[in-house]
């Protein structure tokens, strides 16, 4: 008897260059465990898209390993695209069609018998809380309202492995966190895989059980939220200025004290990152108040996601394991 892989997705230096020359992927790693949510992160450009037009079976890689559920990608890619679904930024929702409408529609794309497709749609309605809704046109429905039919969309076929590009883009925070709520129950209740891209880090941080750092195409870091926090094993002060341009000038100022390296702007905030947290906090603070240089507070911080993100995508000699 064969025995289940305990990964949803494995990637084994996997290159993608395009016909135009752009090397979008380049020799990257990655694994996905079964029944986690798994959050890609990544600048612009980063390679984030490509990866996933290749594990969803939409483009082949130029070289490297790819198996998705114990399946090959390039010799399985049909018995593979019967067990993903993929909910992109743009809805997959007929607006001429009721809610009911739509979900049997879906059920029948994947030839679902119409008694288990009402009960897995009634079940769906319930479970995403849409049965307030039956009552109103599609149409009608609120951006956040259109993107949880549209999950529930492709939930119809059970999936078991969801691939979600950026689902609260452009959302208020209610609507966000509602979505959060849902993304929890597809793991928890349906044991659904979420692959999950998005440009949030608090989102990543609150909902992932594993987080992958993207950068020029390839993985700098995989970890758990925590285990990433504990790559940066320096403290850091914070110090808070009236605006960035304040910030931007005191740490030119103050270029002589720290390397460069170890000073960050971020909004009206300078980083500094410290192996010795007393000696630069102190040293920091006399120089600040010494030559009059105006500043709103001065802390410890220890390092959040935000701060890994953006010391890994800024710094292209670092490269992390976790």
């Amino acid at each position: 008897m064969q025995q289940t892989s305990p990964y949803a997705i494995c990637a084994e230096q996997v290159y993608k260059q395009y016909k135009n020359g752009v090397q979008a992927l380049s020799g990257l790693s990655l694994t996905v465990k079964r029944g986690e949510i798994f959050t890609l992160l990544g600048q612009n450009g980063a390679g984030k898209s490509t990866l996933i037009r290749i594990l969803t079976t939409f483009l082949k890689p130029g070289s490297g390993k790819v198996s998705v559920l114990g399946l090959d990608l390039n010799r399985d890619a049909d018995r593979i695209r019967a067990k993903i679904a993929c909910v992109s930024q743009q809805t997959s929702i007929d607006m001429h069609l009721s809610l009911r409408e739509n979900m049997m529609f879906q059920s029948r794309l994947y030839r679902i018998p119409k008694a288990a497709a009402k009960k897995r749609m009634d079940m769906l309605i319930d479970a995403f809380d849409l049965t307030q809704y039956l009552k109103y046109p599609v149409s009608s429905y609120s951006g956040g309202v259109k993107r949880r039919l549209d999950i529930a969309l492709n939930l119809m076929s059970e999936p078991e492995i969801l691939f979600l590009d950026e689902p609260t883009v452009g959302m208020d925070i209610q609507s966000r966190m509602a979505m959060w709520k849902m993304m929890e129950k597809i793991r928890e209740e349906f044991g659904t895989t979420v692959f999950l891209t998005t440009h949030y880090l608090e989102e990543a941080d609150s909902l992932s059980d594993t987080v992958c750092i993207m950068k020029e195409g390839k993985e700098v870091a995989q970890g758990t939220p925590f285990a990433l926090r504990q790559y940066i094993r320096q403290d850091m002060i914070r110090i808070t200025f009236s605006s960035k341009s304040a910030a931007g000038d005191s740490v030119k100022r103050m270029s002589g004290l720290f390397l460069p390296d170890r000073i960050r702007i971020q909004d009206n905030c300078c980083l500094l990152f410290t192996e010795d947290i007393r000696r630069d906090m102190e040293t920091a603070n006399v120089f600040l108040l010494k030559n009059q240089i105006p500043f709103l507070g001065i802390e410890i911080k220890q390092p959040s996601l935000d701060d890994i993100f953006l010391k890994l995508t800024e710094d292209s000699k670092q490269e992390a394991c976790i």
